[in-house]
């Protein structure tokens, strides 16, 4: 019989294609769990997470991505002049892959120098004399200032209580509130102090008292907006004691004074406006400007940028500042937009579309000239605020005739 055996077939494998392998195999582990092992030693704020993504994205914003579509359809940039030609692909790039602004040194430098990160800020309008060389700074005080235990002897309280009064009646006829309570008034750094009032104390950073402090300011803001019937709730709750008293850090006042905010808001449905006030740790020269004579605590409008929705916080407080070149030409020093990797940078404000955080001077400044800047605040908040009810009155009512 004819033998019908197929031969087999074999493989042949060299060993050191078999040693490449296993090498290989071997790096790309070593690799995989050296990566894995330097991502986990990672500080927090560095990790790749949803929220670094987040703040990667907002780097792309409309007008970009518009201008990218540009690139590839150029009848998208004649509708718009203003975008044409204003950056070029390698700098988009590299903003992009390295997260620096060649038009902006602070991209920079604002990781190498400790502290710099408290100029990481936008400017949206310039007041008189703002540059990012002089923007609001905001420093925790020292540990032993912040619990008390060791307080300034107080000096120049003779008149510290005397409010600056209107001349004449400054609500006109028919302009009230009705009793209701629309502005809510609240101060998260409740113990930040001013020099002029601490016996011996000259250091910016010490400038906090449980008794003088921001929420005089309180006080007189509450007099002169409910002059023009607009009724006024004032919050002196002693955030720094409820942190003292749970054992939490500086920090953390944000956290706490949006407990005692909800409670307001809930308690009181008629509050609209939210104010934070705050005392700027510049100097008189940069805080302090004079009309007619007298000398007014300079203001400053804070949004947080870290709020979804700080368009709406930052549109009130572009008004306001308009209002004031108006009137008081120079008192504001504009409107500043934080978004501070490292701290809140929301400030409240996601409670409400008309939240505002108002720097009150700086550490240099007198009582009678924070109070007459609460007067002035006073009196352009409440054309702003009668404006704008006229305004959703008007609207109401076309609504009602259709």
């Amino acid at each position: 019989m004819k033998n019908t055996r197929i031969p087999g077939m074999f493989m042949v494998v060299q060993g050191t294609t078999v040693l490449k392998m296993s090498g290989m195999l071997t790096l790309f582990l070593v690799l995989v769990f050296s990566i894995s092992g330097l991502l986990t030693s990672l500080n927090p704020q560095y990790r790749l997470m949803s929220t670094s993504v987040n703040e990667a994205a907002t780097n792309i914003n409309g007008k970009l991505l518009y201008q990218l579509m540009g690139w590839e359809n150029h009848h998208f940039l004649t509708v718009d002049k203003t975008l044409t030609d204003t950056q070029n692909l390698g700098e988009v790039m590299f903003k992009l892959a390295s997260n620096i602004n060649l038009n902006d040194p602070r991209t920079l430098l604002g990781r190498e120098l400790p502290g710099f990160y408290q100029f990481d800020g936008k400017i949206v309008v310039a007041g008189e004399g703002t540059k990012y060389t002089n923007m609001p700074i905001e420093s925790a005080p020292p540990l032993e200032i912040m619990k008390a235990e060791k307080e300034a002897s107080l000096q120049n309280l003779a008149g510290i209580d005397q409010q600056t009064g209107t001349k004449s009646p400054t609500a006109p006829s028919g302009q009230t509130t009705g009793g209701r309570q629309v502005v809510y008034v609240y101060f998260t750094h409740n113990r930040e102090s001013y020099l002029p009032y601490l016996q011996g104390v000259t250091d910016p950073d010490s400038a906090y008292h449980s008794q003088i402090n921001v929420t005089k300011i309180g006080d007189q803001l509450k007099t002169s907006l409910e002059e023009r019937g607009i009724g006024t709730y004032i919050d002196k709750t002693d955030i720094q004691a409820n942190l003292n008293k749970k054992g939490l850090s500086y920090d953390d006042s944000y956290k706490e004074s949006r407990s005692v905010v909800q409670t307001a808001m809930t308690s009181n449905r008629d509050l609209q406006y939210l104010f934070d006030i705050h005392r700027d740790s510049q100097r008189k020269d940069t805080t302090t400007i004079t009309i007619n004579g007298q000398p007014y605590a300079r203001l400053d409008f804070v949004i947080g940028g870290k709020n979804p929705n700080y368009e709406k916080n930052q549109k009130l407080a572009i008004e306001l500042h308009n209002l004031f070149e108006k009137k008081y030409k120079g008192l504001s020093r504009g409107v500043l937009v934080k978004n501070f990797a490292t701290s809140n940078s929301v400030y409240n404000q996601n409670l409400s579309d008309k939240a505002i955080l108002i720097e009150f001077g700086g550490v240099d400044n007198t009582f009678e000239e924070l109070n007459r800047s609460a007067e002035a605040l006073a009196n352009v908040f409440s054309e702003y605020y009668w404006q704008a009810e006229k305004v959703n009155k008007d609207a109401e009512q076309g609504t009602n005739k259709q």
